[in-house]
């Protein structure tokens, strides 16, 4: 609780690459997520909206790792890591 997706990823080996260090610079840490929990998310800044468009299988429902802090309420979501292209 508290700290980023991208950064809870790295502490439990999960593979998100994360290029920039979480410094809002690239797309690398992309997550889709079910709509349910991606409408309880904050808004994305404007920042976030435009390293999306250089994301790999864009949706809805998609917002970088970084970017979203872990709450209480999302014991037991699932948050799917796009195949990046390669």
């Amino acid at each position: 609780v508290g700290k980023n997706l991208l950064d809870i990823a790295h502490e439990n080996n999960i593979e998100l690459e994360g290029a920039c260090g979480g410094e809002l610079a690239c797309s690398t840490c992309h997550l889709v997520f079910d709509r349910d929990v991606f409408d309880t998310l904050p808004p994305k800044s404007d920042e976030e909206e435009d390293m999306l468009d250089l994301a790999f299988e864009l949706t809805d429902t998609s917002r970088l790792g970084c970017q979203i802090c872990v709450t209480k309420e999302f014991e037991g979501i699932k948050v799917r890591i796009p195949d990046d292209g390669y």
